[in-house]
């Protein structure tokens, strides 16, 4: 005969599976926020891709030493993957003003929290271009630098070129923590050599907050913006199949507008946004001079009259 619970087991039975789902969330939404397969996170980690997908839906009861793993893996702190107790992220007061917000007006809080909180920069050197993979960065990058006469710089050549390998080799043998450390060494090649350039970098270098902040206290930056069906139809003309692994268009449809919702807000720290979905490349171009070219011509003249 089984002993009867107690009313602490009765309450762990209620909190266990809310705790691993919760677990599982974290390692889901790090996962996005990086860029991160399964498949890769899996052969980083040492850990299958059943059992992550165990882990994501909550239905896996992960040790310690696999979120060790994971957290290496994905170069993340461990307590990141840890759920926080229930503890509001933000004090009572302002949580309930701002569930008062409409949409519309918690937006614009938003970008007045960033514009007031910005890094005090001296002068912008350059132009850098933020966004997901197929958001417009090369096409007006390399339009931009040709209008306004200065380098045009893609951020992964550089990483390349510095580490003597494919990006895809560089993750594929030393992971995420080599490839961030290679992406902030190529930012500060950059800013060191070519500070008056149009710069394009990687849609994931923004979840690295040291090297964002680096980039931002240094470029005026923009993030093209795109909605996720956009890019998806974007990544499919141009023949770039590998996020439908399986053939499978609304997995991969799915995985895009989360990898977009979980860097949002990173996104958002940007000086300037332009949205590009249903938009020519001409007027997102015109868009896009209108706001650069009065800081270059700003900057120019600063550095005539320091002369």
């Amino acid at each position: 005969m089984k002993p009867e619970k107690t009313a602490r087991d009765v309450e762990n039975d209620k909190v266990q599976p809310n705790y691993a789902a919760s677990i599982g969330e974290r390692v889901r939404a790090y996962r996005a926020r990086r860029g991160i397969t399964r498949k890769h996170l899996s052969d980083q980690s040492g850990i299958s891709e059943r059992y992550l997908a165990q882990i994501e839906t909550g239905k896996a009861n992960i040790s310690l030493d696999l979120l060790m793993r994971l957290a290496q893996a994905m170069v993340v702190p461990v307590h990141g993957l840890l759920p926080t107790n229930g503890q509001p992220a933000l004090p009572t007061s302002l949580n309930d003003y701002l569930q008062r917000l409409s949409p519309s007006q918690l937006e614009e809080a938003h970008q007045l929290l960033v514009e007031h909180f910005k890094p005090e920069r001296e002068c912008h050197s350059g132009i850098a271009l933020i966004g997901i993979r197929f958001g417009g960065k090369t096409t007006l990058g390399e339009l931009l630098s040709t209008e306004l006469g200065l380098p045009f710089i893609r951020l992964s050549q550089v990483i390349e070129a510095q580490g003597g390998m494919k990006v895809g080799e560089v993750l594929e043998l030393g992971g995420q923590r080599t490839y961030r450390r290679l992406e902030r060494e190529a930012l500060e090649w950059v800013i060191e050599e070519h500070p008056l350039s149009v710069l394009e970098v990687g849609g994931g270098l923004v979840t690295e907050a040291e090297t964002f902040q680096r980039l931002i206290s240094n470029f005026y930056t923009v993030w093209l913006k795109a909605a996720p069906d956009e890019l998806m139809r974007r990544l499919m003309a141009a023949g770039d199949m590998r996020p439908l692994e399986g053939n499978n268009y609304d997995r991969a449809l799915e995985d895009l507008t989360r990898i977009l919702t979980e860097r949002d807000a990173d996104y958002r720290q940007a000086d300037y946004l332009i949205e590009t979905t249903d938009r020519t490349v001409s007027h997102c171009f015109h868009e896009l001079l209108d706001v650069s070219q009065p800081l270059i011509n700003k900057r120019n003249a600063i550095g005539v009259e320091s002369d």
